[in-house]
C-alpha cells in the first residue's frame, strides 16, 4: 500500500484524474462517475455505522444485532473499496492478487439476508425510508446502490464489466433494504407504510 504523505497533488487542476495504470481521463468520464458513486455509497454506509454506534451507546435493546450489522457493514465498505479500485483500473492493468469482487461476495449477502429475514414479519405493504437513524441511512444507501447499478449497466455498454460485479451490486441493494428493516425492528422503530389513499393533514383550527 502506498503511503499518502500529501493529499493534494495539483495534477487534477485541469479537470482530469489518473487511473491506476497512470492514464489521465476527464473527471466527468463515466468510469469516474461510477466509482465516485461507489465512494458515495460507502460514505452513507459510514453514516449508518456511526448511527449504529450511537444506538449501541444509548440503548440496551437491539445491541447484539447492531454489533452484528456493523460487522456486515464494515465488510461491505471493504468490498466497495475493492470494487472502486477495480473500476479505477483498466482490464489490461490488473495485477495478480488484485482484490476483486467474486461470486462468494454475493453469496455472503444472500446468507445475510436469509438470516435477517428469519427475524422479520413478511412484508405485506410498500414502506417508505425512515425508522431509526441507522435504518434511514441504509435506505439512502440502497438508493445509491441502485444508482451504481444503473451506471454499471451504462458502462457495460462500452467496457467489459464482470458479471460478478453486477450480481454483487444487485444483491447489495437488496441487502441494504433488508438490513434497514432488520435494524429498525431490533431498535423498536416502526416502519412507515405507504398509504395509497393518503390525505394532507387537516387545517389548524
Amino acid at each position: 500500500m502506498p503511503k499518502l504523505t500529501r493529499i493534494y497533488t495539483r495534477t487534477g487542476d485541469d479537470g482530469t484524474t489518473g487511473l491506476v495504470g497512470g492514464q489521465r481521463v476527464k473527471k466527468n468520464a463515466l468510469r469516474i462517475e461510477t466509482y465516485g458513486t461507489v465512494d458515495e455509497l460507502s460514505s452513507v454506509i459510514g453514516l449508518a455505522r456511526t448511527a449504529l454506534a450511537d444506538a449501541i451507546r444509548e440503548s440496551e435493546s437491539g445491541n447484539a444485532k447492531a454489533v452484528e450489522l456493523d460487522a456486515w457493514l464494515a465488510w461491505t465498505q471493504d468490498a466497495l473499496f475493492n470494487l472502486g479500485s477495480d473500476l479505477a483500473t483498466l482490464p489490461a492493468d490488473r495485477w495478480e492478487g488484485m482484490p476483486l469482487i467474486t461470486p462468494a461476495d454475493a453469496q455472503a449477502l444472500e446468507r445475510a439476508m436469509d438470516e435477517a429475514q428469519l427475524d422479520l414479519e413478511p412484508l405485506a405493504n410498500f414502506i417508505h425510508p425512515g425508522g431509526s437513524k441507522a435504518g434511514a441511512f441504509l435506505h439512502q444507501a440502497r438508493t445509491i446502490a441502485r444508482r451504481v447499478e444503473r451506471l454499471l449497466v451504462t458502462l457495460q455498454g462500452n467496457e467489459p464489466i464482470s458479471g460478478d460485479v453486477m450480481q454483487y451490486v444487485n444483491r447489495l441493494s437488496d441487502a441494504l433494504f433488508v438490513w434497514s428493516r432488520w435494524i429498525n425492528a431490533a431498535l423498536g422503530q416502526p416502519e412507515h407504510l405507504w398509504n395509497p389513499a393518503t390525505k394532507p393533514p387537516e387545517a389548524r383550527a
